[in-house]
């Protein structure tokens, strides 16, 4: 096993999973460690320094998704979950409440390799996703949200009328700036894919967004394309105190 890489846990109370999916980690030059279940990750995580967590969300006792806000909440690291593919509103869900990823059951071992490559490169990068918001507004790029009211003004106190898609697409972003978010994270953050909550097409809700938001939209520079990944939002946010 590397002594030097980056230190996963995996928790999964299936032990073939989380045994084979560790030998797997490690073969390719990661630390890596186990537990069955929340109980026994949270006492593993008290007592070794732990870079990013591959967790189950269906697990006896405490489930999966209580353990990601938890550790969400306390903004110690990364989280991807494992999901089965029934499992939508658990997924949609866990991406809700901050986990950074999500790989649905059954997995290559590859891919999930290649995610967590991806989510601790962007950890490495750029702040977690802020706290839940509530009952405040936003300021980016010149722009001021006010988030019970939907209401965005610019700087010239003009109010720019939302939808309920683009409202709900711009707070996906403001919630995880400078995160790259695929196509499907989107969907699924904004909508949980209900067709009657959201168009067609996350391209159609952006490029709606760009027109509203951006100083060029032909040339965006606060919601980028990022080819073969989906978008990321560039501007800093700020709390808007009263």
């Amino acid at each position: 096993m590397s002594e030097s890489g980056p230190h996963i846990l995996v928790v999964d109370d299936h032990r073939d999973i989380r045994e084979s999916l560790a030998r797997y980690l490690r073969k390719n030059g990661l630390r890596a460690s186990v537990a069955e279940n929340a109980a026994q990750a949270r006492k593993f995580l008290k007592a070794a320094a732990v870079d990013l967590v591959v967790l189950d969300i269906m697990m006896p006792g405490e489930d999966g998704l209580s353990l990601c806000r938890s550790l969400v909440e306390s903004g110690t690291m990364p989280v991807i979950l494992l999901t089965a593919m029934a499992e939508d509103t658990d997924r949609i869900v866990g991406l809700e409440i901050g986990a950074d990823d999500y790989v649905t059951k059954p997995f290559n071992p590859r891919e999930l390799l290649a995610r967590i490559r991806a989510v601790l490169r962007r950890s490495s990068q750029v702040p977690k996703q802020r706290d839940p918001i509530e009952a405040e507004t936003l300021a980016f790029a010149g722009w001021q949200l006010d988030v019970p009211k939907r209401l965005l003004t610019g700087e010239d106190g003009v109010a720019v009328p939302l939808s309920t898609g683009e409202f709900q697409l711009l707070i996906a972003f403001l919630k995880r700036p400078r995160m790259v978010l695929s196509r499907d994270q989107l969907l699924d953050i904004t909508s949980g894919r209900s067709p009657a909550a959201f168009d067609r097409s996350i391209d159609n809700q952006v490029s709606r967004l760009r027109r509203k938001i951006e100083p060029d939209p032909k040339n965006p520079e606060l919601i980028k394309t990022v080819w073969g990944g989906g978008y990321t939002f560039t501007a800093e946010v700020e709390d808007v105190l009263a």
